[in-house]
This record gives structure tokens, C-alpha cells and sequence, in this order.
């Protein structure tokens, strides 16, 4: 009996508890916005400051330890290459989705009035090209993409040393011991940041309950439900088909393991920041922790298959309430700018919004329509996290299977 009193309640469970209790105490607290975002706000913020922190670290040591871990170099390719088919094909679902739920519903969707004064906060259209992503993928020095968290381009750092590691044999001994006694101790300072986890998903969440109140949820319910039924439907679909066909896992099981990961990712809208949850999730789901993480860490750099979906459903909606028919061509145009904006998305300044700025601009749909997107960007911006997380966790249960056990 003592024993069961003792019983520590599972990470899942403490961030459950805390995200409803955010919620009760954001409504309580709409009246305090100033002691909320002076006392709680700071909190959540030095959390997700210490999550950052430990990231690129824990990917850049993760991905050499991966590499050293397979002691092929042509086995990180196989494994690498496959990852990317598998972001690739998701993220087309993705926005295929985003493009055909809306434009079949659009007799029925709601129109929000826009004007030009909408735009009256300036919004920066980025130009961005293929291959801009490509060359923005190499550093042109090893300190700048850590401090600027230029993720993409820690892996390319990871990828040259692991396998010239690899390459050198023994002569990289001291190096290849060195790489996982850090990688080890990464590791062990992942897991106190973690235990403050409940504290901070409270500490973030509150104040964006006490911002972003029942008035906003009911001006734009139609947007919400919109976007959200997407997220569900491709979850539902597209990772259960893949996990159950591909990775030879139930999908119940699936997502009863990704719980911890979703939650926290529903709390941070940050993928990146998720990261160790992600990882941790996927070991426990009897993913590899080497094929995992080298994986994961990929994933959250360049698979966003929520931000596709969401940019496409958000450029069908605003040109339905602006009174344009999309054409074929237009579509295609969404679909071609949705798929490459969707990557690599933590890297382009200006975030979510330039990056619905740029999209709209390529299909001729008035920019003026993301100012009004962006009253409830960081309410959707939460089920884009999870889609992203929970597509980067489904890849790692499918190479486990395809890949790891021959590694």
C-alpha cells in the first residue's frame, strides 16, 4: 500500500495535470494579465531557454554517436536517404490535404472581412527558393550555426565529423571516446531539465490562455476546426498507415507512447524544443537510441508536415474570404511554395507568418490576409508542433523497422 502511495505519476500524467491546470488558471487570471506575464511568463521562459540550450548539443553529439555507432558509412546514407523519402512523401500528403478539405468545404466556410488596414503591421516577404535551402544547408563556420541554432546546419557539422571519425579508424579513437563520453553526459542533463517539465508547460501555457481568450477562440472557430480536423485526419490516416504498414507497430500503441511527446509539444509550439521528449518516447517505443535520434534530429529540422497543411488550409480559407475561386494554377503554386517553405522553417526569420506571406504571395491571394491569420497563429501553431512531432516519431518507428535491424 505504501508503495503504491509513493508512486511517482508518470511524465505523461504531470504534463497532463499541468497543461489542465494552465488552462483553469489562464481563465481565472484574465483580469491579472500583468502578474501573469511579470511572475508565471519568466518561468516558462527560463524552461524553454534551458530546452534550447541543451538541443544543439544533444544533436550534435547524437548524430556523431549514431554514426559511430553504425561504423558504416554507407549505412547512414541508406538510413538518411530513406528518412528523407519518408519526410518527403508525408509532407505532399500534408498539403494535398491542406489544399483539398477547405476547397471541398468552401460553400460552407464562414468569410472573415479583411481590409487593407489588416496589413497595416509590416510583414516581410522572404524570398525563398530551392535552392536557397540548399545552400543555407552548409555553414560557412562551425560556431555561427550553434549559437544561431541553425539546426540543418549542426547536422551537415555532425554528418562530416562522425564519418571522418568513421574514415580515420583508429587514429580517431581518441576523438570517437571523447564524442560518447559527452554524448553520455548530454544526456544526463537532458534528464533534469526534464524533470522540471510539468513546471514549465504551466509557466508557458498560462499566458497564452490569459492572451488569447474565448473572444478570439470564437471569431475564428471556423479556422480552428478547420486546420485542427486536418491535423486529426492526417495523423489518423497518413502516420497509422505508416506505423502499422511500414513499422509493424499498432497505432494505438503508437500514440499511447507519444502521449508525453504531443503534450509538451501542444505547450511549447516549439519542435525543436521537443526534442528530447520526442527521443525519449521513441526508445521507449523500441526504437534504436542511436537510429532514433540521428532520425528525430533530421525530422525536426526539416519535417514540418504541420506547417504544410496549416499553410495551405490558411491560403484556401482567406482567398474563399476574399472572394477569389483558386485556379488550378494557383493551387499548384500553394502546393510547390507549401512544400518548400515547410522546410526548414525554424531558420527563416520572421516564422510562421513570413512564411504565409511568401505563400500567399506566390498565388496571388492579398497579403493583408496574414494579419488576420496571426490573431490565432499561436493557438494552431500548437497542433502543428504535435503533427510535426508525431510525424518525425513515426519515420524513426518505420526505419527502426526497414532499417535498424540490419544495422
Amino acid at each position: 500500500m505504501k508503495k503504491i502511495l509513493k508512486k511517482k505519476p508518470s511524465l505523461t500524467t504531470q504534463i497532463g495535470i499541468a497543461l489542465l491546470l494552465a488552462v483553469l488558471a489562464g481563465i481565472l487570471l484574465r483580469d491579472y494579465a500583468g502578474f501573469v506575464n511579470h511572475y508565471i511568463r519568466p518561468v516558462g521562459t527560463i524552461f524553454l531557454n534551458l530546452l534550447k540550450f541543451i538541443v544543439v548539443p544533444l544533436v550534435l553529439f547524437s548524430v556523431m554517436a549514431g554514426i559511430l555507432s553504425m561504423n558504416d558509412v554507407s549505412k547512414v546514407g541508406k538510413l538518411g536517404l530513406r528518412a528523407l523519402l519518408y519526410f518527403m512523401v508525408t509532407t505532399l500528403f500534408a498539403v494535398t490535404l491542406g489544399l483539398l478539405v477547405p476547397s471541398l468545404l468552401k460553400g460552407v466556410l464562414p468569410r472573415i472581412h479583411i481590409t487593407t488596414d489588416a496589413a497595416a503591421e509590416s510583414i516581410e516577404v522572404p524570398d525563398l527558393s530551392v535552392m536557397d535551402q540548399i545552400v543555407g544547408m552548409f555553414p560557412d563556420n562551425i560556431l555561427s550555426p550553434v549559437s544561431s541554432m541553425a539546426m540543418m546546419q549542426v547536422i551537415v557539422i555532425a554528418l562530416f565529423f562522425g564519418i571522418a571519425m568513421v574514415h580515420v579508424g583508429e587514429k580517431g579513437e581518441m576523438a570517437r571516446n571523447i564524442t560518447l563520453s559527452f554524448n553520455s553526459v548530454i544526456g544526463k542533463i537532458l534528464e533534469y531539465i526534464m524533470a522540471l517539465a510539468p513546471i514549465g508547460v504551466f509557466c508557458m501555457l498560462t499566458p497564452v490562455v490569459v492572451e488569447n481568450g474565448p473572444s478570439v477562440l470564437g471569431s475564428y472557430v471556423a479556422l480552428l476546426l478547420l486546420a485542427y480536423v486536418c491535423f486529426a485526419i492526417h495523423a489518423g490516416l497518413v502516420y497509422s498507415s505508416a506505423v502499422r504498414l511500414l513499422g509493424g507497430l499498432s497505432p494505438v500503441k503508437f500514440f499511447r507512447g507519444m502521449r508525453s511527446a504531443m503534450l509538451f509539444a501542444f505547450s511549447s509550439d516549439s519542435s525543436v524544443a521537443t526534442l528530447p521528449y520526442t527521443m525519449q518516447c521513441a526508445e521507449n517505443l523500441g526504437v534504436n537510441k542511436d537510429i532514433g535520434r540521428f532520425v528525430l534530429s533530421l525530422g525536426a529540422t526539416i519535417n514540418m508536415d504541420g506547417v504544410a497543411i496549416y499553410l495551405g488550409v490558411a491560403s484556401v480559407f482567406i482567398a474563399t474570404s476574399c472572394g477569389i475561386d483558386l485556379t488550378m494554377s494557383q493551387y499548384m503554386a500553394i502546393a510547390f511554395a507549401s512544400t518548400v517553405a515547410s522546410i526548414g522553417t525554424p531558420g527563416i526569420p520572421g516564422g510562421s507568418l513570413a512564411l504565409m506571406a511568401m505563400v500567399f504571395a506566390s498565388a496571388g491571394i492579398p497579403v493583408e490576409g496574414v494579419a488576420v491569420a496571426a490573431g490565432i497563429d499561436r493557438i494552431i501553431d500548437m497542433g502543428r508542433t504535435v503533427m510535426s512531432v508525431t510525424g518525425d516519431a513515426s519515420c524513426a518507428v518505420v526505419m527502426q523497422k526497414r532499417v535498424g535491424e540490419k544495422v
